[in-house]
C-alpha cells in the first residue's frame, strides 16, 4: 500500500500534471458492470466469509470507500483524456473482480466500469457505443474483466500476461498472449507489436491502459524478466500506437510487488512521464 503514496509525492511536481481527489463511483455506476446483489453486499458489510477471503483483506467501511473511489478514479481518468488525450489513475487496475465477487485484492472492476460509463455518457454524442479497448499489460490475466465483457462486442479485452501465474484458471478475452516464465525484453515486445496489430483492427475510439510494474524482473509475483529499458519501451509502444491512431487513453498503475519498493515507484513514475507525451493540449 505504501507504494501509492510514494508514487504520488514522485509525480506530483511533473508538469503539466494536475492532480485531482479521486471521485466516489456511484452505486448506478458500479452497477452497469456488478451484480445488485454483490454491491449489496459489499457496501452492506455482509459478505461471506468465503468472498472476503478470495478477496484478500476484511471487509471495513474504508475499505468501500477506497474501492468505490479507486474506480471512480478510472473513470475520472477517462473522462479527462476523453478531452486531453490522456490521463491516469495513480492506483486502479482492479482486473480481478468479476461482476458477482471480488478477488485477488480487487473489489470493484475499474476498467470495466469506466468502460461502460463511458458509453452510457457519449452515446447520445456518438450515436453508438463507444468503442473501447482495454490493453491489460499487468503480469496477471485480467480474468475478471475478459469475464464481465465476455458477450460485448463493443469492447476488446487483450490481456499479456504469465501462462504459469495467478489466475490460475484463465477466462477467455478477446485477445490474451500468455508468456512462459523468465520472458525477456525482445519476447515481449515483439509479442506487444503483434498483440497491438490485432487490436488495431478492432478499430477502438478509446483505450484503457493497466500499465502493470510487476513484469519486471525485480517484481516479488511477476516470474518475467524485464529491465527497467524494456517496460519503458513497452509503454513507449502502446502510448505510440495510441498517438498515431489518435486514441483518447486513460491509464491505471495496477500491479507492482518489488522487492525494492522504490523500483516499483520508479517503473510507475516513468509510465507518468511518458504518458505526458500522449497530451493535445
Amino acid at each position: 500500500m505504501e507504494k501509492y503514496a510514494l508514487l504520488r509525492k514522485s509525480v506530483e511536481d511533473l508538469s503539466p500534471i494536475q492532480m485531482v481527489e479521486a471521485p466516489l463511483a456511484s452505486r448506478d455506476q458500479i452497477a452497469l458492470a456488478h451484480d445488485e446483489h454483490y454491491i449489496d453486499a459489499v457496501f452492506g458489510g455482509t459478505l461471506s466469509d468465503a468472498q472476503i477471503r478470495e478477496i484478500g483483506f476484511p471487509w471495513s467501511p474504508e475499505m468501500v470507500v477506497r474501492s468505490a473511489r479507486s474506480a471512480g478514479a478510472t473513470l475520472a481518468a477517462c473522462q479527462a483524456a476523453w478531452y486531453d488525450g490522456v490521463s491516469a489513475n495513480l492506483a486502479g487496475g482492479t482486473h480481478h473482480a468479476y461482476a458477482d465477487k471480488g478477488s485477488g485484492f480487487c473489489v470493484f472492476n475499474d476498467a470495466a466500469i469506466a468502460a461502460r460509463v463511458m458509453q452510457k455518457n457519449l452515446s447520445d454524442e456518438l450515436g453508438h457505443a463507444l468503442r473501447v479497448a482495454i490493453v491489460d499489460l499487468d503480469v496477471h490475466q485480467g480474468n475478471g474483466t475478459a469475464s464481465i465483457l465476455k458477450e460485448d462486442p463493443s469492447i476488446f479485452t487483450f490481456s499479456m500476461h504469465g501462462e504459469k501465474n495467478f489466475p490460475f484458471r484463465k477466462e477467455l478475452s478477446d485477445l490474451d498472449i500468455p508468456l512462459v516464465d523468465g520472458c525477456n525484453d525482445i519476447f515481449y515486445l515483439s509479442e506487444l507489436k503483434r498483440g497491438l496489430h490485432q487490436v488495431k483492427s478492432f478499430c477502438p475510439e478509446f483505450v484503457i491502459y493497466l500499465a502493470g510494474a510487476d513484469p519486471y524482473a525485480g517484481d516479488r509475483l511477476g516470474r518475467l524478466n524485464l529491465s527497467l529499458e524494456g517496460l519503458a519501451q513497452r509503454d513507449r509502444l502502446v502510448f505510440d500506437w495510441a498517438k498515431e491512431l489518435s486514441l483518447p487513453i486513460a491509464v491505471a498503475m495496477a500491479g507492482g510487488y518489488g522487492k525494492e519498493i522504490r523500483e516499483t515507484v520508479a517503473i510507475h513514475t516513468k509510465t507518468i512521464e511518458l504518458a505526458i507525451g500522449n497530451l493535445w493540449k
